[in-house]
């Protein structure tokens, strides 16, 4: 380090190259692992890692007494893993503590454990999300390079961030929605220091993926165009969908905060990821991080009983599992709630103006409920960007229900005395 306390820029260009590249190899390599587990745990496509057919297909066709079975499995991972990790390991730090506090220093062992358990879960049928792993183990390893460079605390404390962010950038192959991700979320600054490495990261990063995953549209979707009909709702629904938000978001801080501890994570992930299962004999769109019903979403496939039925049965199986202490992440999940929340609110308002189809409902949907959910609305709409890749137009009606959707969760946070604030389910920490 220089004597002026800042590390030479040579050095700190090194690491930030180092951080991306790592972010994008470690992302890569839990996707491709997140994909074999679950072709073995469902029995198909098993000649492939990447194939042509979807986690939703898979999952249908295996028998109804498979689907119970490998969820009973999962609830004796989730419980038993996380006993035991809680029980032997040193106190996981989560990124926002790393962020906060760059002494802090994210165990790299532990972290690895507590990431390849999030892994091992989603792909079995979780119900929880899958990107908080690659932020986690991105962060912890660009915490261990910013050590063994020397870097001072500030720059380590952005390193981290960004480290996370392109853990987000790799495993979905979102470069803007990392980087913002950073940003907004993480760091709080959209000044030059920060968003120079936010980019850099997180470019890096998408880009190292590209070996294993290619350059993959996670949500491809029809050409949707923007109407009169669709731009009124987005203007009207953004609201419901902030405070539907608001509620979610209590409850679920209030479940993880309940979660079993010691010994009881073993029975209580045991009961409640068998009653998934057994629920999923019936339904398995409910069985992973969302994808599948968010899929059906954005193509038109989903009928107004359907997805209101898909909408309180994936509520209640998202909270119950953070209920029995599993972890993961609520970014997929928060999106599926609000495409099949926008899916039924869509259904309605068509009878009376039908010019727009289902799809784009989801679509605005699923931004406006992700951003009041996690408090990051510019995130929100770069993710449905990225993700699909739809027309730049669709930018409006986002907009609309994105603001809305804030605006409303701000004053349910004043009305009720709660500042808002990110889900605590993220964190990586005991319980």
């Amino acid at each position: 380090m220089s004597p002026s306390g800042k590390t030479p820029l040579a050095r700190l260009a090194v690491v930030t190259v180092l951080a991306g590249v790592g972010a994008g190899l470690g992302g890569m390599a839990l996707a491709l692992l997140l994909h074999v587990i679950q072709h073995v745990a469902y029995g198909y496509s098993l000649d492939a890692v990447i194939s042509s057919e979807s986690f939703l297909q898979g999952v249908s066709a295996a028998p109804p007494a498979r689907r119970a079975a490998v969820l009973v499995v999962c609830g004796l991972v989730a419980g038993g893993g996380w006993w035991a990790l809680y029980r032997f390991g040193r106190p996981l730090v989560s990124i926002g503590k790393a962020v906060r506090a760059p002494g802090e220093a994210m165990p790299l062992p532990e972290t690895t454990v507590h990431v390849l358990l999030q892994i091992c879960t989603v792909a079995l049928g979780s119900p929880l999300g899958r990107e908080v792993a690659p932020r986690e183990i991105a962060a912890a390893l660009t915490g261990w390079l910013s050590r063994q460079a020397g870097l001072n605390a500030e720059e380590a404390r952005i390193l981290v961030a960004c480290g996370a962010g392109a853990g987000l950038a790799a495993v979905y192959n979102v470069p803007l929605a990392g980087a913002l991700f950073v940003l907004e979320v993480l760091l709080g600054t959209f000044s030059l220091p920060a968003l120079l490495p936010a980019i850099v990261t997180s470019g890096i990063a998408a880009l190292v993926a590209w070996i294993g995953l290619g350059d993959e549209v996670q949500y491809p979707v029809m050409p949707f165009g923007i109407s009169p009909s669709l731009v009124v709702w987005s203007i009207l629904a953004g609201p419901l969908f902030g405070v539907a938000a608001y509620g979610f978001k209590r409850i679920a801080t209030a479940m993880t905060a309940r979660s079993p501890e010691g010994w009881r994570l073993v029975p209580w992930n045991l009961a409640v990821f068998t009653g998934i299962g057994l629920v999923a004999m019936s339904f398995p769109q409910l069985l992973g991080n969302g994808r599948g019903p968010l899929q059906l979403s954005f193509a038109n496939d989903l009928s107004l009983g359907l997805a209101a039925t898909l909408l309180v049965l994936r509520l209640a199986v998202t909270l119950a599992a953070l209920r029995a202490g599993a972890k993961g992440g609520l970014l997929t999940p928060g999106m599926t709630v609000g495409a099949l929340l926008a899916t039924v609110l869509g259904c309605l308002w068509t009878l009376a103006w039908p010019d727009a189809p289902l799809g784009a409902f989801a679509l605005i949907g699923a931004a406006a409920f992700l951003s009041a959910s996690m408090n990051m609305p510019l995130t929100a709409i770069a993710l449905i960007l990225e993700f699909t890749r739809v027309g730049q137009d669709f930018l409006f009606p986002l907009i609309f229900a994105v603001s809305g959707s804030i605006a409303a969760e701000r004053l349910c946070a004043i009305t009720f005395r709660a500042a808002p604030q990110p889900v605590a389910v993220p964190s990586a920490s005991h319980p």
